[in-house]
């Protein structure tokens, strides 16, 4: 019997999501995430995909730490097995069809010299009664999270967590109302930055609180921000090889969150003090910088006509009200007489 050949016209190029992943899973993961999540289902059964860290980064223009906390997230859901060596490598996805049927799966192999190097993050871990205790937590979901968010910080900080370290991660969580992705970024950003102190993370958690960050892309702004500012200011000093100490930090962040100065603005006043004083000083450009909040500089140009406005003025002669006043003072003591003989007469009575 001769052989039939089969085709498909109506096959398409599509990716299939399943309905449970719309209806239990996308409503509550960040948009990143998703993206991440979708791109691995894009590739599942391409013969000819061959995914790295880096590739899945560059195609979603995110970092490679972005996507290794998507990974993360999507392996506590239950999504995603990331498969590991003995060094805690990634070596292989292995997408769930779905978390709550079975475990019909297929892989996405992922070469072991492609990605940095990320100590391994198992779906539960282990967590003493107390982290569970330190703040109520409602939700079944959010005990969940709240466990995930506790290892994921002993791995960052390198330690064993604290009572009341455990207490300050679940008040980020249940009061100051941080998502769980945006904890992990804090984590992460402040130890990438050499502060493994919990009390520098707590301040930058109510800062970030305060500043209305709710989301790790604003989270990436403001940072990208302070990074600029700062950099201008320590390179306009010749400051270099450290970053600005904790009394300059907030000097630069009255220039920039306060008075709102652009950079441009900050480099100026940083120039002319050291034109100045011939040395970096916070204490002398924060002296120009208030003057200039008071005129309502906002420009290069409102200080070029500052200047050009001072320049006339002293062209003219013009005596400022102050000096004026001291030479009148000076005029009037010089135009005193006064009776000597009498006074030395009243000297010699005294004695």
């Amino acid at each position: 019997m001769k052989t039939l050949t089969l085709k498909n016209r109506f096959q398409t190029n599509a990716t299939l999501l399943p309905n449970d992943f719309i209806d239990n899973y996308m409503i509550d993961a960040n948009g990143e995430f998703v993206k991440v999540y979708l791109f691995l289902l894009r590739h599942l059964d391409d013969p000819c995909s061959s995914l790295t860290i880096t590739t899945i980064a560059d195609c979603l223009n995110n970092t490679e730490n972005d996507i290794l906390r998507a990974f993360r997230y999507w392996e506590n859901t239950g999504l995603l097995s990331v498969e590991r060596d003995a060094e805690g490598k990634i070596t292989g996805l292995e997408l769930q069809k779905t978390a709550r049927a079975g475990k019909t799966s297929v892989s996405a192999p992922v070469p072991e010299n492609s990605q940095p190097e990320a100590a391994p993050a198992p779906k539960t871990a282990p967590v003493p009664e107390a982290k569970a205790k330190a703040v109520p937590i409602d939700s079944f979901r959010a005990q969940k999270e709240i466990k995930s968010l506790l290892f994921i910080a002993e791995q960052y900080l390198g330690k064993t967590l604290t009572h009341s370290e455990m207490e300050t991660i679940t008040y980020f969580y249940d009061t100051l109302h941080m998502s769980a992705d945006l904890i992990e970024y804090l984590l992460e950003s402040c130890v990438e930055n050499g502060h493994k102190s919990m009390h520098y993370i707590q301040k930058v958690a109510f800062s970030w609180a305060e500043a209305g960050i709710e989301s790790v892309a604003q989270a990436k702004e403001e940072s990208a921000l302070y990074s600029r500012s700062c950099y201008t200011v320590l390179n306009a000093f010749g400051i270099k090889n450290r970053g600005p100490a904790s009394s300059e930090l907030a000097y630069i962040r009255k220039w920039t969150d306060e008075y709102g100065f652009a950079s441009d603005i900050i480099e100026e006043a940083c120039r002319r003090t050291i034109s100045a004083t011939h040395q970096p000083s916070f204490e002398y450009a924060d002296k120009i910088l208030s003057k200039w909040h008071d005129r309502n500089i906002r420009h290069l140009k409102d200080i070029a006509s500052l200047d050009e406005e001072y320049q006339k003025v002293h062209a003219s002669g013009r005596t400022p009200v102050r000096s004026r006043t001291a030479a009148r003072n000076l005029n009037n003591f010089e135009r005193r007489s006064y009776d000597m003989d009498s006074l030395e007469e009243q000297l010699l009575n005294s004695n």
